[in-house]
Formats: C-alpha cells, sequence, structure tokens
C-alpha cells in the first residue's frame, strides 16, 4: 500500500489551503521530489471526482503508473499539450499543469497557453501548476502561465504588455538591423506577488544526497567532418552534387557546424545525411559493459545510433525498463516529466544550446536513495561542443552573440 512521505503530506495540507483561498497553487517542487504524487494526492484532498492532468507525451505512462500506485476515489484523463484540443467534454474539479513554464512564452502567448486559458474558463476548477523550475530563463515568464486564472495576482493587467511597464525592466536590442523590445529584464517582484500561491521545495529538503559527477569525453571525428566544416566557415556554403549546406547568416553557421560536428546534417532541401557515425562507435566501445541513457539533439543523431546499436537501443521508457536494451531520447523532450533511473548513466551525444535543458536533462536519474551520478558528454575535438558546454553550465543560453565571438577560436 503506497504511504506518503511526511513533507508530501504537509506539501498536500498546505496546498490544499491555499486552494481554498486562491483557486489555485504553484507547485515549485524539484526534480524527483514527487510532484506528481502530491498533486494527485491534493485532488484528493479537495475532493475531486474528475481530474485532468496535461504533461509532455512521453511522461504519460509514468503519471498513469502513479495513478495506479495511489488508487484514488477520482477519474483521470492524462493527456499532452499538443492534444489538449481533444480532451473530453466532462466536467473538471481540477486541471494540473505539469512543467508548467512551457507555457511562460512572451510577450505574445503561446497556442498551448490560450488553450489552457480557454479550458480553466470552461470549467472553473481548481488549477495545480508544476515545474521544478518555474522561471528558467526570466521572471517574465510567470504572467502567461497564469494569465488563465481568474484570481492570479496579474489578473488586472489585460495583456502582457500592460503587465511589463509595472513588472520588467524594458531595454531595446537590435536584431537584423531593427530596434525591438527586449521583455526579459522581469523585476523579481513578479515572484514576490506570486508567493502566497506558490510553495516551494528543494531535493535537499527532501533529503536527496545526490552527487552528480560529470566527464567530458572528446571525440576524434572523420576527415571529412572537418573538412565540410572548415570550408563552411571559410565560404559559408558547401555545396555536393546534389545538396547544398548554407551557413550565410551567423544563426545559420552555428547551427550547421553544430550538426557537422557530430555527424550529420540537414540540407537546404530539408533532406539530412548521415556521415560521420564515429561518436556513436566510441559509445558503443566506452560503454560496453553499461546500461546506458542516451540524449541526443538532431533527430539524424538517433539515425546514427541506431546505425551502430542496431537492435540494441530503443527510444520508449517501458522498453529500456523491462529490457537489457539502452535508451535514446532527444534533449528538449526527454529533459523533463520522466526518471532514468534504471541507466548507470546519462551519456550526451550532443549538447543543446539552452541552459535549462542542460540543467534538467542531467538530474534525471537522481533518486532519493541514489548516492552518486555519472554524467557523460561526448563532444568531437575542436568542435563547436565545448564552447556550449562553457556557457550553459554557468546558466546561460548559447547565443549567436557567444558564437560570434568563438568562432574566431574554432
Amino acid at each position: 500500500m503506497f504511504r506518503y512521505r511526511e513533507y508530501q503530506w504537509k506539501i498536500i495540507d498546505r496546498a490544499a489551503e491555499i486552494c481554498a483561498k486562491y483557486k489555485f497553487v504553484y507547485l515549485a517542487m524539484e526534480v524527483r521530489t514527487g510532484k506528481t504524487l502530491t498533486s494527485l494526492g491534493l485532488a484528493q484532498m479537495l475532493g475531486c471526482r474528475n481530474v485532468m492532468f496535461v504533461t509532455k507525451k512521453k511522461a504519460i505512462p509514468s503519471i498513469i503508473d502513479d495513478y495506479n500506485l495511489l488508487n484514488p476515489s477520482f477519474e483521470l484523463c492524462t493527456i499532452n499539450y499538443e492534444s489538449i484540443h481533444k480532451v473530453s467534454n466532462l466536467d473538471y474539479d481540477m486541471i494540473i499543469l505539469d512543467e508548467a513554464h512551457t507555457l511562460g512564452a512572451y510577450p505574445k502567448p503561446s497556442k498551448r497557453a490560450k488553450q489552457v486559458k480557454e479550458i480553466i474558463k470552461k470549467h472553473k476548477c481548481f488549477v495545480c501548476l508544476m515545474s521544478g523550475t518555474p522561471t528558467p530563463e526570466s521572471y517574465s515568464q510567470m504572467y502567461h502561465q497564469v494569465y488563465g486564472i481568474p484570481t492570479n495576482p496579474f489578473k488586472d493587467y489585460v495583456s502582457f504588455y500592460k503587465f511589463a511597464k509595472d513588472y520588467i525592466d524594458i531595454k531595446q536590442r537590435k536584431i537584423n538591423a531593427l530596434w525591438v523590445n527586449d521583455y526579459s529584464r522581469g523585476y523579481v517582484t513578479i515572484l514576490n506577488k506570486m508567493e502566497p500561491m506558490t510553495i516551494s521545495f528543494t531535493q535537499k529538503e527532501a533529503g536527496f544526497v545526490n552527487q552528480i559527477n560529470e566527464e567530458v569525453l572528446e571525440v576524434k571525428m572523420d576527415a571529412k567532418t572537418y573538412h565540410a566544416a572548415n570550408t563552411l566557415k571559410k565560404y559559408r556554403v558547401v555545396e555536393g552534387k546534389e545538396e547544398v549546406i548554407l551557413g550565410d547568416t551567423p544563426a545559420k553557421l552555428m547551427q550547421k557546424l553544430h550538426q557537422i560536428y557530430s555527424g550529420t546534417c540537414k540540407f537546404e532541401s530539408g533532406n539530412y545525411k548521415i556521415f560521420d557515425v564515429s561518436k556513436a562507435e566510441f559509445i558503443k566501445n566506452y560503454f560496453r559493459d553499461k546500461k546506458i541513457a542516451i540524449f541526443y539533439k538532431f533527430k539524424a543523431e538517433y539515425e546514427a545510433l541506431k546505425l551502430v546499436f542496431e537492435d540494441k537501443i530503443c527510444n520508449e521508457l517501458k522498453d529500456f525498463v523491462i529490457s537489457d536494451r539502452h535508451i535514446a531520447l532527444q534533449i528538449v523532450s526527454g529533459r523533463e516529466g520522466i526518471s532514468l533511473k534504471q541507466a548507470d548513466a546519462l551519456v550526451y551525444y550532443n549538447i543543446d544550446f539552452s541552459a535549462t535543458s542542460y540543467w534538467q536533462s542531467r538530474d534525471r536519474m537522481t533518486t532519493k536513495d541514489r548516492r552518486k551520478s555519472k554524467v557523460y558528454w561526448i563532444f568531437s575535438k575542436g568542435g563547436i561542443e565545448k564552447d556550449i558546454y562553457k556557457a550553459v553550465i554557468k546558466k546561460k543560453d548559447y547565443t549567436v552573440n557567444h558564437f560570434k565571438r568563438d568562432l574566431l577560436n574554432l
């Protein structure tokens, strides 16, 4: 029979009080501290009959497992954000928004934020938002996470732009010869206004003592990889018999070099080619005796892994759990909402430009009982990856401005 940890009971009790007062709560609980079960316990305490749980597609199986483990009295509809328009017409007592920070685009609301707003308006229900990183890049990301909730603390601001006048230090920045407003400098007063509705909880408070050890391993790529990268840097174009690689802007050059240095490339036609599997072969040999979880950046990199690992690799969590196969996940889709605790190590085939991806994905092996986790970064010798790594470990996204500076050293 499932039993909550003491801290989860305390959070559930406090969250119920907040919901009674404000009709919503934000569970800002770090990864692996039990957000899902805590939110389901909250729904049970509030006497809900029908609950909608909105999450990422890959997280759905684990949420259903938690629901079955708890075996509550309410019915649960678990759906991913991309399918939220297909939700049934039941009367929902609560909507749980997992990884709520993905609703935080600004200055205009994203499609999913608009859809969530309409659902809340229709059902007039409790709302439970959850994220280990509520505002990973800017405090400004909070506005559209909660703007659909009638009792949110910014309800008197009918648009983000009106909200920005009081809560953001608006600056101008130049993009392609045009000056535009930069709304990223949100004041900490945004979090202060959200504090009465927010419950923050860390892994340390939960008793986690896991130490993450990282190691960078460099791989010498095939000569044709370096030839393609050097040609693109020099001429901004690589022309083949049928396809073209174009790097005519700094952003495109950064993207193409990022692909090339790991052995794949997407052409101007939309086709892609795998021309160097050195990284995949290195991973297979180096981790021969381990069960590993691999993160990759570009879709073609998964195809490269399949070429080398054949049937010893999968991309579904349930297959990874019940077999001796390794798992490979795209960084952005695998960085949240899943546990990779069965892995002996996390291995990065490539690295994402996002600091959020770095901090969230590297924590996928963490459990309360695990004392150490090993993370390996597989970088091409002389490539772009190490420069990206230097930025994201400082909690900064790797941008075109970083790339322009680093290009001189490549």
